[in-house]
């Protein structure tokens, strides 16, 4: 007779990208979930943490898909290294557009600051997390103050860093994933992380691209930017991975990009 769980167990192992910790597989901490007021948050937490640094994460899903459940190792991989780990859900399109959804991260973020140091977090040590779309929502949020007291940023691959010149870049108009998030040119500029550069002092930020050309243009011209505004830059060439990849093998045993990440944390909020 087939063992079901076993089976399921299995099944579910074959799915899961080459090289991912089997210990991850088998020990994915389970989260307390939360009603932040537009949309739900998970928190995982090691049992007697206290005053763990943060990582808050976004997920990505071009503003349109996606949900909190879309973390990968990142829970199980960051408690065993002392932090916690939070993951939030934010609106989507068509029912509430990218303005909207920057405001739900920022109501998401006031949360965990004023809540996290009863589940053992830090609150003068978040670093937020993105990529792609949460990666955009990430930058936006984070470069134009509505994330008081962040420590870090991590943005994880996205070309949304300034929508005017993405759309010069793709001949005077933007490409449909970006054209039905970004719809009305009136908004490119207050929706573009870009265009905070310079207005305040922003904290430590690390920018990672992966292949196509367009992204790595993007993110150089970005770290550029914030270099040149006098702002601490850590530059990721990502171009061995695609879009997916360098999310979802975050965590895994000798992945280029989560050594980079946890020196940049490590420098940053340990």
């Amino acid at each position: 007779m087939i063992d079901r769980r076993r089976f399921v167990l299995a099944s579910v192992a074959a799915l899961l990208p080459a090289g991912a910790s089997a210990a991850w597989r088998l020990r994915q901490p389970a989260p307390q979930t939360v009603d932040y007021g537009p949309a739900k948050l998970d928190i995982y937490a090691r049992e007697g943490a206290k005053g763990d640094p943060v990582v808050f994460f976004i997920h990505g899903g071009a503003w349109r898909i996606g949900n909190r459940n879309n973390v990968n190792a990142k829970p199980g991989f960051l408690l065993a290294r002392g932090f916690l780990f939070v993951s939030i859900d934010y609106r989507m399109l068509p029912k509430a557009d990218v303005a909207a959804q920057a405001g739900d991260v920022e109501k998401a973020y006031a949360y965990v600051r004023a809540n996290i140091a009863s589940y053992g977090g830090d609150p003068d040590r978040i670093v937020v997390m993105g990529h792609s779309a949460g990666c955009h929502l990430a930058a936006l949020t984070g470069l134009r103050g509505g994330l008081p007291g962040v420590a870090a940023l991590v943005l994880d691959d996205t070309e949304a860093y300034d929508i005017e010149a993405l759309a010069r870049a793709q001949g005077g108009r933007l490409r449909p994933i970006y054209a039905q998030a970004f719809s009305d040119p009136g908004q490119w500029r207050a929706l573009s992380p870009a265009t905070y550069i310079g207005m305040a002092k922003h904290p430590p930020v690390f920018v990672a691209y992966s292949n196509p050309p367009i992204r790595a243009t993007a993110a150089h011209d970005f770290a550029d930017r914030l270099r040149t505004a006098g702002n601490k830059v850590t530059l990721f060439d990502g171009s061995a991975y695609s879009h997916m990849a360098i999310n979802r093998r975050f965590g895994e045993d000798g992945d280029a990009l989560t050594a980079a990440v946890m020196a940049f944390l490590k420098a940053t909020v340990t």
